[in-house]
C-alpha cells in the first residue's frame, strides 16, 4: 500500500446534486487508509470540509504531487487535473470522460438505479468496500434544531418546470402555520416564489436567502424538516442532517432523490414525466397535478416514521 501521503485526488461533480450523491463513495475511499484530496471548485469548499480525513484542494491550490486522480465527470477539473501532470487518471467511461483518463473504469450510468450507486460501484470496482452504515450518515454539524420548524424552498435552480405554483405554496404555509414554526428560504438568482411567499405570510415568518454560491450550511442544517422543489437545497439539507420532502416534477425520483429514509418525494405521475425539461414545452402538469394533500400526506408519513 502506498504511503498515507497525497495518494488519490477525487474530482468532485461539479452540480450539488451530484457532490451529494458521492459522498458515501468518498467517505469509503477516506477509510481506505489513503491519503485522499477533493479537488473542488471554490463554492464547494465549505461542503466537504463537512467530512473528516479530506484534504480539501481548489484549482488555485492544485498541485503534480498526487500519484493518482479519480474523475467522475468531463469538465473543468478533469482538465486541470491533466494540465497539473498528474499522470494516472483514473474513472467510468462517460461522455467525453475518456480523453482525459489513462485507464478506465467499467461502471456506467444506470437509469434504473439511484446515483448513489454509480460512485459506489466505481469505488468496489477499486477493490474498496463500501457497505459500512456510517457512509450513509449525514454530515455532524454541531448545530442545534428546533422542534417543529420547517424550511419551506420553493425556487429551483434547476428550471423553472421543477417548481410547484405559488398558489400552492400559500395553501400549504397556510396549514403547515397552525401547528409548525415556518421559515422561507429565498434562492439568489431564483424566480422570487420564496420572496413572494414570503410576502404573503408577512415579516411573522423568518427569511433567508440561500446563495449556491456560498451556501449558508449552519443555517440549513438548523431545520429538521425541509419541503422544497426538486432542486440543489435538498440534497445539502439531506447532507446535512435534514429531513426532506421533495417535490418532484420532470425529474425521476427513482434515482435523482435525496437517499435515505429519513426523506420522503412528493410526486404527481402523468404521462409525460420523467421529461427532464428545464422548461416545460406544455403545461406544466407534473406540477399542476401534485396537490397541497400529497404533501401533506408526504409530511405525516415523515413524522410517523420518527416516532
Amino acid at each position: 500500500m502506498l504511503s498515507p501521503s497525497r495518494e488519490l485526488l477525487i474530482c468532485a461533480p461539479e452540480r450539488w446534486d451530484e457532490s451529494c450523491f458521492s459522498v458515501p463513495a468518498v467517505r469509503a475511499l477516506a477509510a481506505s487508509g489513503l491519503g485522499i484530496g477533493v479537488l473542488c471548485k471554490p463554492h464547494q469548499k465549505v461542503f466537504w470540509e463537512t467530512l473528516p480525513g479530506l484534504e480539501v484542494i481548489t484549482p488555485q491550490t492544485l498541485s503534480e504531487q498526487w500519484k493518482v486522480a479519480l474523475l467522475w465527470e468531463p469538465g473543468d477539473l478533469a482538465k486541470l487535473v491533466r494540465r497539473a501532470g498528474i499522470h494516472k487518471r483514473i474513472g467510468p467511461s462517460v461522455g467525453k470522460l475518456h480523453k482525459q483518463l489513462t485507464e478506465q473504469l467499467k461502471g456506467r450510468p444506470h437509469v434504473t438505479e439511484h446515483r448513489v450507486q454509480f460512485y459506489l460501484k466505481a469505488v468496489a470496482e477499486m477493490g474498496v468496500p463500501t457497505t459500512k452504515p456510517e457512509f450513509f450518515e449525514p454530515a455532524g454539524l454541531d448545530v442545534a434544531q428546533g422542534q417543529d420548524s420547517i424550511l419551506l424552498v420553493p425556487d429551483s435552480d434547476f428550471g423553472s418546470s421543477h417548481e410547484w405554483s405559488l398558489q400552492n405554496w400559500q395553501i400549504l404555509a397556510d396549514k403547515l402555520k397552525e401547528s409548525h414554526s415556518l421559515a422561507i428560504a429565498r434562492l439568489e438568482g431564483g424566480r422570487n416564489l420564496g420572496e413572494q411567499l414570503a410576502d404573503y405570510l408577512g415579516n411573522k415568518v423568518p427569511t433567508a436567502m440561500i446563495s449556491l454560491q456560498e451556501p449558508p450550511l449552519d443555517l440549513i442544517a438548523s431545520q429538521p424538516t425541509v419541503i422544497a422543489a426538486d432542486g440543489s437545497v435538498p440534497h445539502i439539507a439531506s447532507h446535512l442532517g435534514s429531513s426532506c420532502i421533495t417535490l418532484f416534477g420532470p425529474n425521476d425520483s427513482t434515482w435523482k432523490r435525496p437517499l435515505g429514509k429519513r426523506h420522503r418525494v412528493a410526486r404527481h405521475h402523468v404521462e409525460c414525466a420523467p421529461c427532464f425539461a428545464l422548461c416545460c414545452p406544455l403545461d406544466m402538469r407534473c406540477q399542476k397535478e401534485l396537490e397541497v394533500a400529497e404533501v401533506i400526506a408526504g409530511l405525516k408519513a415523515l413524522t410517523f416514521s420518527r416516532s
